[in-house]
């Protein structure tokens, strides 16, 4: 009897530590912050975009000046409020809708152009910064992009990445090559050109130049791009499909006596039968000076491809 009961004794000790380590180690395995258990994987330094730290307060507003226009904006609470400046659609106004707030928050933005910014908020009495200026993530950083380069696509660019769309359209503007000659209009003392088409990846560029040979300055409203027929019949409906260009690069208001300017347009890429005809319209503002020429469908055939475009960072 006696061994039965020292068995059980020694069985006891050595299986209490046992239990109360398994239930430990229970506990801090639930306890110690992993998803799933201690299934996931951390995160890896490489892969986070850094946040920039912004200074906010209740009396005064901080303005962020982006490089492209404002897609996107996500506040991390209620402590702070932002929305985009009238009339600027790269502006936006920040400042604290509470007073003093002690628990520091976050906010992020999305550009036209694919960029995405992080921001850490928090309040200040007093901010050291109230104008910024966010560098293009075009721009060199010490040699480098900086962090808030990434790759955010667009439903309207398809499989195109807004960051290569803008890398495209700058190069054909710096390149600035004719490789079209004979489609134009001329009047008013105003020359309205095409100097070139390119093709990528689902997306059609035009480059465009304004000549002003007058001596009035040239205000640009706007130009349009329209596919129409070639010839209407009498009593017959005129059947047009307006094309809304998805991007513009170095888009221009502005077109002093004697100077010139260019644009890049990036449209959807299409087609013409032979009936059809591509209308572009450049407006005057305040103005009746309006040039149109039209691109046919062998026009067409003459779009380079982008493949061979040196880009240019």
């Amino acid at each position: 009897m006696k061994k039965w009961i020292l068995s059980i004794v020694v069985c006891a000790t050595i299986t209490l530590p046992a239990m109360a380590q398994q239930v430990e180690g229970n506990n801090q395995l639930l306890s110690s912050g992993d998803l799933y258990q201690g299934m996931s994987r951390s995160i890896p330094n490489g892969r986070v975009v850094l946040p920039y730290g912004l200074e906010v307060t209740f009396e005064k507003t901080v303005h962020l000046i982006f490089p492209a226009a404002i897609r996107y904006v996500d506040l991390g609470s209620q402590n702070i409020i932002a929305g985009k400046a009238d009339d600027a659609e790269n502006v936006l106004r920040v400042k604290a809708a509470v007073r003093e707030f002690e628990t520091e928050t976050n906010m992020s933005v999305i550009c036209e152009d694919g960029s995405f910014y992080a921001f850490n908020v928090k309040y200040a009495d007093e901010p050291e910064k109230l104008s910024i200026e966010m560098k293009d993530f075009l721009s060199p950083t010490e040699g480098r992009l900086p962090s808030n380069r990434a790759d955010i696509y667009f439903k309207e660019l398809g499989s195109e990445s807004p960051i290569l769309v803008k890398l495209i359209m700058k190069s054909i503007y710096q390149n600035d090559k004719r490789i079209i000659k004979h489609v134009g209009a001329k009047q008013f003392g105003m020359r309205f050109l095409l100097r070139g088409l390119y093709a990528h990846n689902g997306l059609l560029y035009f480059h465009v130049r304004m000549d002003n040979e007058s001596n009035m300055p040239y205000a640009v409203d706007f130009i349009t791009f329209k596919v129409v027929d070639k010839k209407v019949a009498k009593h017959t409906a005129i059947q047009e499909r307006m094309l809304q260009p998805l991007r513009a690069f170095h888009q221009v208001m502005w077109i002093g006596a004697g100077r010139s300017e260019r644009i890049v347009f990036a449209l959807e890429q299409f087609t013409l039968s032979e009936d059809k005809q591509l209308e572009v319209t450049l407006y005057e503002r305040n103005g009746s000076r309006t040039l149109t020429f039209y691109v046919e469908p062998e026009d067409l055939l003459l779009t380079k491809k982008i493949d061979n475009l040196k880009l240019k960072w």
